[in-house]
C-alpha cells in the first residue's frame, strides 16, 4: 500500500490523500478546495498531481469545502467511478458543491468585468453549477459503521467523526493492513452531534491537527461569554455580527440561542441567519434527527424544533439580506462564510466593521491570509468588494465553539489506541500546530510521527514483511562480516589476489541467491 499527500500537507486546507493498493486499485480519500494565501489558492487552478482518470474511487469524509470543494472539477477531468460517503454527507455536498460553484463564477464574472475594460485574457471558474451537480451523479450514501467492499480485497467503514452532521472517520481495510484516516476529529461535548468515535488499533493512521498547538475554553464558560458578548453589543446599540460556517457552526448557534431563548436568557433581540445555503443546509439537519446526539434527541422531543424560536428569522432573498443594514435596532447576524472571504457575510462586515457601537464575533478556525484571519490578526483597515473599511468594532473570539479538537482532545484520540500504529501522517494544520502536536503525541504516548510534505510518497508494509526486511538485512551484515573476516585472513597469509577473488565470487553466488 502506498500513500501520496496531495493536499493539506503543512496546510489547513486541500484535504487529498492518494492511496493505491498492491493490486493497483488507486483511491482518493478526499478532495478539497484550497483556501487561504494566493499561493495556495491558484492550486485550485492548475492541473492535478495525478491523471483523475486513472482514479479508481474516492472516499469523502465530510462536505466542508476543504474536503470537498475541488470533487466537481475531478469529474470534470475525467474522473468516472464512485464517490463513497456517508447519507447525510451526500445531501450536503448536493447543495454545498453547488453553492462553492455559484460563488465561483460571481467571483470571476466581476473580475472579468476589469479585465474586458483593460483588454486582458478572462478567466475561467474552476468548474460551473452544471459541473456540481452533475458529479453528484456519482455519489454514493451509505450508513455508519457498515462495512462495504468497493474492490476485491479493498474494504470501507465509516465511522462517526463528530466535527459536523454526517463527518466520518475513514477506516481502510486492505493488503491485510488497517489504515484510519481520521478527516476533522470533532470537539466533544458539541450541540446536536456524537463525541467522534475512538479505536483501539490501527496499522498506520493519518489524522487532522488544525488546533495542535491550541486549548478550547471550558464548555460551561462558553454560554456565559456568548450572553456577555451579546449584553454589551445590545448597550453600545450595534450589531453582533458572526461569520460562521453554513454548516454545523450555524445550526449550532441556533440551537445554543435556542435554548437561552426557552430559558428566558435571551435579550428581546432579533437573530438572522443570513445565508441561503446555511437556510438549506437546516432543512438538512431538520430531516436527518436520528443522527442527533441524546441531548439534542430529547430536547427535540420536549419542543417542536431545535432550530427555530420567535425573533429567528432565516433570510433568504438578496432583498432580504439588504434589508437588514436598515434595522435600527441591534441584531445578531449570522452569516456565511465562516472565514468571511466570500459570500453574504462581507456586505454586512462592510457595513458594520468600521462602526465602534457593533462587535464582530469569530467562532470558527480562521486560516491565513483568509479576511476573518487578517481581522483577528489586528489589521485596522481591511479591503472588502474594492473598498477599504476601517476596523473599528470589537473583534471578539470564542474558540470553544470550534468544531475540531483542541490539542487534549486530539491527544486523547490518540492514547485511545492499545495497540499503537506503525506510524502516524500528520496532516490538515499549520506548521507551529502540526509541530507541536507531533513533539506531546511523541512525549506522551511514543507514536512514531510524520508530518508529510505535498507530494511526499510513503510505502506502506506489513509487520510480516517489516520482519522478513529486518531478517534479510540481518543476513547480508552476517555475510559480509564473514567476508570481511576471510578476506582478512588471506590477506595476512598470502596477500594473494586469486585467493581474494575466490572470495568474492564466493559471495556474489551467495548474495544472488537472496
Amino acid at each position: 500500500m502506498k500513500l501520496i499527500f496531495y493536499g493539506a500537507a503543512e496546510t489547513v486546507t486541500g484535504s487529498c490523500v492518494g492511496l493505491t493498493t498492491t493490486k493497483g486499485y488507486k483511491i482518493l480519500i478526499d478532495c478539497g478546495l484550497f483556501q487561504g494565501p494566493k499561493e495556495l489558492k491558484e492550486r485550485n487552478y492548475g492541473e492535478f498531481e495525478f491523471n483523475p482518470s486513472e482514479i479508481d474511487a474516492v472516499l469523502l469524509s465530510h462536505a466542508h469545502i476543504d474536503h470537498s470543494g475541488l470533487i466537481p472539477k475531478l469529474c470534470k477531468k475525467g474522473f468516472k467511478g464512485k464517490i463513497y460517503t456517508t447519507k447525510v454527507t451526500k445531501d450536503l455536498c448536493s447543495i454545498m458543491l453547488p453553492d462553492c460553484a455559484y460563488i465561483q463564477e460571481m467571483e470571476v464574472e466581476r473580475k472579468n468585468r476589469k479585465l474586458a475594460r483593460a483588454n486582458k485574457p478572462l478567466l475561467e471558474p474552476i468548474y460551473t453549477m452544471q459541473d456540481a451537480e452533475k458529479c453528484m451523479e456519482q455519489f454514493i450514501g451509505i450508513s455508519y459503521n457498515s462495512e462495504i467492499e468497493i474492490f476485491p480485497d479493498v474494504k470501507v467503514v465509516f465511522h462517526d467523526a463528530g466535527h459536523i452532521l454526517g463527518s466520518a472517520m475513514i477506516e481502510v481495510l486492505t493488503d491485510g493492513q488497517k489504515l484510519i484516516y481520521s478527516g476533522d476529529i470533532g470537539n466533544t461535548n458539541q450541540p446536536i452531534i456524537n463525541d467522534p468515535t475512538l479505536f483501539t488499533e490501527a496499522d498506520y493512521v493519518i489524522m487532522e491537527a488544525t488546533y495542535g498547538n491550541r486549548f478550547h475554553i471550558e464548555t460551561e464558560d462558553k454560554m456565559q461569554r456568548l450572553m456577555q458578548i451579546i449584553k454589551k453589543t445590545v448597550r453600545k446599540g450595534g450589531n453582533l455580527v458572526i461569520p460562521a460556517f453554513a454548516v454545523e457552526r450555524t445550526q449550532d448557534l441556533i440551537y445554543r440561542l435556542k435554548k437561552l431563548d426557552t430559558e428566558g436568557e435571551l435579550p428581546d433581540i432579533d437573530v438572522y441567519v443570513d445565508s441561503p445555503l446555511a437556510i438549506k443546509a437546516t432543512e438538512i439537519f431538520r430531516n436527518n434527527p436520528e443522527y442527533f446526539d441524546q441531548e439534542a434527541g430529547e430536547f427535540l422531543a420536549e419542543h417542536d424544533s431545535i432550530l427555530d424560536f420567535p425573533g429567528l428569522k432565516y433570510t433568504l432573498t438578496a432583498e432580504e439580506s439588504r434589508a437588514i443594514n436598515f434595522v435600527k435596532k441591534s441584531s445578531i447576524i449570522i452569516s456565511a462564510s465562516g472565514m468571511a472571504d466570500a459570500g453574504r457575510i462581507k456586505h454586512h462586515l462592510k457595513h458594520n466593521l468600521w462602526r465602534p457601537e457593533s462587535t464582530i464575533l469569530f467562532v470558527g478556525y480562521q486560516a491565513q491570509g483568509t479576511l476573518g484571519r487578517r481581522i483577528l490578526d489586528g489589521e485596522k483597515i481591511v479591503r472588502i468588494h474594492g473598498e477599504e473599511v476601517a476596523v473599528n468594532a470589537d473583534i471578539e473570539r470564542i474558540e470553544g465553539f470550534s468544531g475540531h479538537a483542541d490539542q487534549k482532545g486530539l491527544v486523547e484520540w490518540v492514547e485511545n489506541f492499545i495497540k499503537k500504529p506503525k506510524k502516524i501522517f500528520l496532516v490538515h494544520g499549520e506548521p507551529d500546530a502540526l509541530e507541536m502536536l507531533a513533539k506531546v503525541i511523541v512525549e506522551k504516548t511514543k507514536n512514531e510521527v510524520v508530518i508529510p510534505k505535498l507530494g511526499q510518497v510513503f510505502e506502506l508494509v506489513k509487520e510480516a514483511e517489516i520482519k522478513e526486511t529486518i531478517d534479510f538485512e540481518k543476513q547480508i551484515s552476517e555475510l559480509f562480516s564473514d567476508f570481511e573476516l576471510k578476506l582478512q585472513l588471506v590477506l595476512e597469509k598470502t596477500g594473494d589476489r586469486l585467493k581474494i577473488l575466490q572470495e568474492l565470487d564466493k559471495i556474489r553466488e551467495r548474495v544472488s541467491n537472496f
